[in-house]
């Protein structure tokens, strides 16, 4: 796949069109082989400029192998339902210089739970191949019932009739996440994978750690 002509649209009219070229791609399907390596990648905003990390760790004991950081220009304007051209390069820079590609990746973001089914997750998954979890903090799009209190809970968002993810409670007591399927897995293999990657706190752990690094990117004297 020629990645360059979907990262940096001129307008928002040619990113629609590659949303819908690359919804025309998107697979959804049983994840084919537990994942022995796994990448989190997390972005944030300083200025003009995006930071992002891209953490690689051993599954399923999640131990962590390597970290690749990257500090970019922000090549597109803000909008709601494109963030993925604001965040999307330089993730995908970050999984390029990984010494070992991952067997999936997990986004600080949405998968098809999007009004156009191009989440974060779904638009990093299908530009590089891999198969994609998206794990957010906050709805975007569709319905759902609040889930019970107690950890483990969980209930369906719905979007124009289909589920496209969950929203679960991953403590007891605490704000729920949102799970959704980016590509090359299923809404059961994602929901497992989210469950596989907690530990003590409400975001999976790898998430967790990804962003940790991203805050401190952002807190860094050679951003100035």
């Amino acid at each position: 796949m020629d990645r360059k002509k979907f990262l940096h649209p001129p307008d928002f009219a040619r990113a629609r069109q590659i949303q819908e070229e690359l919804l025309s791609q998107l697979k959804l399907q049983p994840l084919e082989n537990k994942p022995s390596f796994i990448a989190a990648a997390d972005a944030t905003f300083s200025g003009e400029k995006v930071l992002a990390a891209v953490l690689l760790f051993a599954f399923p004991e999640l131990k962590l192998l390597e970290t690749q950081v990257v500090c970019q220009p922000i090549s597109f304007p803000y909008r709601p339902g494109y963030l993925s051209f604001r965040e999307g390069p330089a993730i995908l820079t970050g999984l390029s210089k990984l010494s070992h590609q991952p067997d999936l990746v997990l986004l600080d973001g949405q998968g098809i739970a999007h009004p156009k089914k191009m989440g974060l997750a779904t638009f990093v998954g299908i530009i590089s191949g891999l198969p994609s979890v998206g794990c957010a903090k906050s709805h975007l799009v569709g319905r759902y019932q609040e889930p019970e209190r107690e950890k483990g809970c969980l209930s369906p968002i719905e979007l124009k009739g289909e589920i496209v993810g969950y929203c679960f409670r991953s403590r007891t007591g605490v704000k729920p996440i949102f799970i959704s399927p980016g590509h090359l897995i299923n809404l059961e293999d994602s929901l497992r994978i989210i469950q596989d990657c907690l530990r003590t706190y409400r975001l999976p752990e790898p998430l967790r750690q990804a962003h940790q690094v991203t805050t401190r990117l952002r807190q860094s004297p050679w951003l100035s």
